[in-house]
């Protein structure tokens, strides 16, 4: 969901407003000129005031049961949409409502740095310490016993609970932290996912107006990095355990009591089920799942999905049987067998 807390929208307003703002005053609006839009979200998430998409026949399933007030989709789609909802039809639903998102929550990026370094009003629970240089922005709560180390930057409306050790140089914003969460120096959390529509003459920018939730007992190691979500949540289960320069893209979700070693790479949207355990440097295409207690050998490249209990290694990943005799084939045929 888009928090507000976070990112703040510039509505209501009302549809026909919204789209000629947004430069598409052309498209068919079925006389809901007049409906109220005060955000926009996910099918999923939507509610009677919002503004979605869906951009291709993936989406068919949500669509009929979204509770949103407009939704941009392809002439093919149309009839998929709810009776409750405005069917707004055009060629690139994803590229107009890109460009619905810049007037709503305009210059997101510029709004996200510039209140974490602001001055303002912040809560502390007792017995938290702060160290030299670090900043703490307007609206933050921090719980009993959390540490904050020197030039640390904690952004506005970030939640830490209790107990949590956030190391020197760490930034955190558009996430909610449970208790016991350990981060050592030079994580980032809630920076910007890599989001941009590929094209031929200017990649367009995809704002990123999602959160990160940490659960309890949470571990990263130094200089990893999670992305906050675009539209949704990247999430990151209790008692999982990250290593140093780990990449965690948008909107991944992250099971419970997971282990990640360094020089990891998690593609936006990667899902990991509860207790996998990926070897070191090993990568993940996105929208893909891991089930529960898959193990990951070291520089694998992960490409699509993979049941629970799965043994995988080699790029493109497969079963570590598999891999293991293709290796030996390719020893025969460029050593010759050893009697």
């Amino acid at each position: 969901m888009i928090d507000s807390r976070f990112h703040p929208c510039d509505g209501p307003l009302s549809l026909s407003e919204l789209m000629a703002r947004a430069g598409h005053a052309g498209i068919d609006l079925k006389g809901a000129g007049e409906a109220v839009i005060a955000g926009a979200s996910d099918l999923d998430d939507a509610s009677s005031a919002s503004i979605s998409f869906a951009a291709s026949a993936a989406y068919k399933a949500q669509l009929n049961t979204s509770s949103a007030a407009a939704v941009l989709v392809t002439e093919g789609m149309a009839d998929e949409v709810g009776p409750d909802t405005t069917a707004l039809v055009c060629d690139e639903p994803y590229s107009i409502f890109i460009d619905v998102l810049n007037i709503l929550y305009p210059d997101d990026t510029r709004r996200v740095v510039a209140s974490g370094g602001a001055s303002g009003k912040y809560e502390c629970e007792d017995g938290v310490d702060v160290g030299a240089g670090a900043v703490i922005g307007p609206g933050a709560e921090i719980g009993a016993g959390t540490v904050i180390g020197a030039n640390a930057v904690i952004g506005a409306g970030v939640a830490i609970g209790r107990n949590c050790v956030i190391g020197a140089g760490c930034v955190v914003e558009c996430a909610y932290l449970g208790n016991d969460v350990v981060l050592q120096s030079g994580v980032v959390i809630g920076g910007e996912g890599f989001g941009f529509q590929i094209r031929p003459d200017r990649h367009k920018k995809i704002p990123q107006l999602g959160r990160v939730i940490i659960q309890d007992r949470v571990e990263i190691g130094a200089n990893t990095t999670v992305d906050r979500g675009t539209l949704g949540d990247t999430v990151i289960g209790e008692g999982s355990k990250i290593d140093n320069l780990v990449q965690i893209g948008h909107n991944c979700r992250i099971g419970r009591n997971c282990v990640i070693s360094g020089m990891c790479g998690l593609s936006g949207s990667t899902i990991l089920e509860d207790g996998v355990v990926m070897g070191g440097g090993a990568g993940t295409a996105g929208h893909l799942t891991l089930g529960a207690g898959t193990l990951v050998l070291a520089r694998a490249g992960v490409s699509h999905s993979f049941p629970a209990g799965s043994n995988i290694a080699g790029a493109p990943a497969q079963d570590v049987r598999m891999w293991k005799r293709e290796i030996a084939a390719i020893r025969r045929v460029t050593k010759g067998d050893k009697k």
